[in-house]
C-alpha cells in the first residue's frame, strides 16, 4: 500500500509539474515560450495577396489618416479610431457625416487582425472588406468606392505611393482597402505587465491581479467568452444590455437570422480595456466597475439572454481585483507618428 501511494504521489507531482509547464494551472504563469495561450504569437496572420511590407504598410497609415476618404474631406479612419484613445473614440456611440451620431459604440481596432469577423455584428469576414465599409456608409464617411479612384488620383504623390506598394494594379478601391487592411496588421497589442507575469516576472503584478485573474477563470466566468491572449472567443453573445433608445439593436441576428443571436454583439477583446472607455456595443457604461456590475447581476435585459449570464454574487473585494486584472493588460504605449499626407 505504501508503494503504491508513493507512485501515485510521484505521477500527481509530475502531472502538476508538466501543468505548470503549459500554463493550464489556473493563475500560474507559464515559462515555456510560445506555449501559454493567453501570450500573443509573434506570427501576424495575412492573405496571400497582401502580405505586409513596409511600402504597403507606410501607403496604408497615409490613407488611415487622409480626411479627403470622406465625402466631406473632413473624416479619416483616425477621426473614430484615435492612437490616443486606444484606437477608438472614447465617446459613447461614434459620430459619422454631418457629424451625426452613430447607433453603435466605435470599437477598438486593436488586434482586430486576430479575429476572423468584424464589427459588432460579424458582418465583415477581413480586414480589407472592414476598411472599404465605413468609407462608403452614407452614416460614416460617405463617399462611394468608385469615386475613390479619381479623388486619389488627382492628388499628387499617391500614384507613386500606390505604384511602390502594390506594382501596376493602380489606385482602386481594392488596394486602398489593402493598403488600409496592411496598416491595421501592425496595430497589435504590446507587453503589458500581465505579459510579464506569464512570461515569469512575479513583480510584474500585485496579488489583487492575480486574484482577479483567478476570479476571471472561474468564479466570475469571464474566460466563457474572454478566451486566449485576444481574450474573446470572437463569438457573438446577447449579454442583456439595456437598450437606450425606443429601438432594439438586433445585432448578428440582421445578417444571421438565427433566433440565438438576437441582440448578440461580438466578443470584444480585453486588450488595453483600460483606455477603451464607454464600454458595450452602445457606450452604456463609463467605467470597468460599472461593466462589472453588470455582470454580477446577470445582465438586465432577460429576453433571449445568453445562457452564460447568471448571477455572481461577488463580494466587493472580489469586484475589485477583477478591475485590476483586468488593467493589468494595458501594454506598453504604441509610438505613432503622423504622416505627411500628399498634395
Amino acid at each position: 500500500m505504501t508503494l503504491r501511494l508513493n507512485t501515485l504521489a510521484r505521477i500527481f507531482a509530475a502531472a502538476v509539474t508538466m501543468a505548470t509547464t503549459l500554463g493550464v494551472l489556473a493563475g500560474s504563469p507559464s515559462t515555456a515560450p510560445g506555449t501559454d495561450p493567453w501570450l500573443r504569437p509573434a506570427e501576424v496572420p495575412a492573405p496571400p495577396d497582401n502580405v505586409p511590407n513596409p511600402d504597403r504598410v507606410h501607403l496604408g497609415k497615409v490613407l488611415f489618416f487622409e480626411p479627403r476618404l470622406s465625402g466631406s474631406g473632413f473624416l479619416s479612419c483616425a477621426s473614430c479610431h484615435n492612437p490616443a484613445m486606444g484606437w477608438s473614440d472614447g465617446l459613447p456611440t461614434g459620430f459619422g457625416h454631418d457629424f451625426k451620431r452613430l447607433g453603435r459604440a466605435t470599437p477598438t481596432i486593436l488586434n482586430t487582425v486576430y479575429q476572423p469577423l468584424l464589427m459588432w455584428d460579424g458582418r465583415k469576414p477581413n480586414l480589407e472588406e472592414q476598411a472599404l465599409g465605413p468609407i462608403e456608409a452614407v452614416g460614416e464617411m460617405n463617399l462611394p468606392l468608385d469615386e475613390l479612384p479619381k479623388r486619389l488620383g488627382a492628388i499628387n504623390g499617391y500614384l507613386a505611393l500606390f505604384e511602390k506598394a502594390y506594382p501596376g494594379e493602380g489606385i482602386t478601391k481594392q488596394t486602398v482597402g489593402k493598403a488600409l487592411a496592411s496598416f491595421e496588421r501592425t496595430i497589435v497589442s504590446t507587453t503589458s505587465p500581465f505579459d510579464r507575469w506569464r512570461k515569469g516576472d512575479q513583480r510584474a503584478v500585485n496579488e489583487s491581479v492575480k486574484r482577479g485573474f483567478e476570479l476571471f477563470q472561474n468564479k466570475a466566468a469571464c474566460a466563457k467568452c474572454h478566451q486566449g491572449f485576444n481574450f474573446t472567443d470572437n463569438g457573438f453573445h446577447n449579454i442583456g444590455v439595456r437598450s437606450l433608445g425606443d429601438t432594439e439593436d438586433e445585432g448578428r441576428f440582421a445578417h444571421r437570422k438565427i433566433k440565438v443571436l438576437k441582440g448578440a454583439f461580438k466578443t470584444p477583446t480585453l486588450r488595453d480595456v483600460e483606455l477603451t472607455a464607454p464600454y458595450m456595443h452602445n457606450g452604456i457604461y463609463r467605467t470597468l466597475e460599472e461593466v462589472i456590475d453588470h455582470y454580477d447581476r446577470g445582465g438586465d435585459t432577460k429576453t433571449n439572454l445568453s445562457p452564460n449570464m447568471q448571477a455572481l454574487n461577488l463580494t466587493t473585494q472580489e469586484k475589485q481585483d477583477l478591475v485590476a486584472f483586468m488593467k493589468s493588460l494595458t501594454g506598453d504605449p504604441m509610438r505613432v507618428v503622423l504622416p505627411q499626407l500628399p498634395y
